[in-house]
């Protein structure tokens, strides 16, 4: 039995929110780059690959705001 792909992470960035603690560039600068003024930008259309899960998920946690949501399958 062939094993199931595993379901793509999706992630958006609520920068209304973003308070530019530079958390989440830590866990994971290549999806959150800081802008001039220390505030977090989403790299790309939200759609994290299974290698990038932990550093985007310890992000997402560890924002102490809750800027960083993830998306359900249904939420397009």
């Amino acid at each position: 039995m062939p094993d199931q792909p595993d379901p793509a992470m999706r992630v958006r960035l609520d920068r209304t929110l973003c308070d530019g603690f530079g958390i989440c560039a830590k866990h994971a600068p290549g999806y959150f780059p800081l802008d001039d003024w220390g505030y977090a930008s989403l790299e790309g259309n939200g759609r994290i690959p299974a290698a990038d899960h932990d550093g985007v998920h310890r992000a997402l946690l560890d924002c102490p705001v809750h800027a960083i949501i993830e998306m359900r399958p249904d939420d397009d």
